[in-house]
């Protein structure tokens, strides 16, 4: 068996993607706390910057273990951060796809070309697991990214990772949901 390709560096078009950690929170704080961003789900938002560090050393934490977890992108031209993504292991054993773009940076398609990566990533590190992005049936913008990127809309779930339920996209039907 070829040994797994290293995914912590990618590249899109007009996005160099690397394995998120701790050193990215101030700048990742800036999107994660815009709350224009979090139109959809203003709880989420983050309020403090100690929150954003505590996910970038989780996202980090999982690249050991698992092979991919989230990317802190950023403008291959210019160097900024524009955003932040990739996939990760989901409790359900699936890939977590994930995709976030700076507000001033909506609709020059970066979300999509986070999420094609994050798509390629995962089935690179692990074909035999799903690719799932859960989005807010309200989050429109977000379902038509999952629809570009080749994800089908299997209906609400779920997500048992916070008990929320959203619409799983995915690369392949999904196991019923127990009970």
């Amino acid at each position: 068996m070829p040994p797994a390709p290293d995914l912590r560096t990618r590249s899109t078009a007009r996005l160099a993607l690397t394995a998120m950690g701790p050193d990215d929170a101030e700048q990742l704080f800036a999107i994660l706390s815009d709350p224009r961003g979090w139109w959809f789900d203003p709880a989420a938002r983050h309020v403090d910057l100690a929150r954003t560090r505590a996910y970038a050393e989780r996202a980090a934490a999982r690249w050991p273990a698992d092979g991919l977890s989230y990317w802190t992108a950023r403008d291959l031209r210019t160097g900024d951060v524009v955003g932040l993504g990739g996939a990760q292991r989901h409790r359900s054993g699936a890939w977590n796809l994930s995709y976030r773009v700076a507000t001033g940076q909506w609709g020059r398609g970066l979300a999509t070309e986070l999420a094609a990566a994050g798509v390629e990533a995962a089935r690179l590190a692990d074909p035999t697991s799903p690719v799932v992005a859960f989005v807010l049936a309200a989050n429109t913008a977000s379902a038509r990214v999952a629809a570009a990127v080749g994800l089908v809309d299997r209906g609400p779930r779920v997500d048992v990772n916070d008990g929320v339920e959203r619409h799983a996209w995915s690369d392949r039907p999904l196991e019923p949901e127990p009970g």
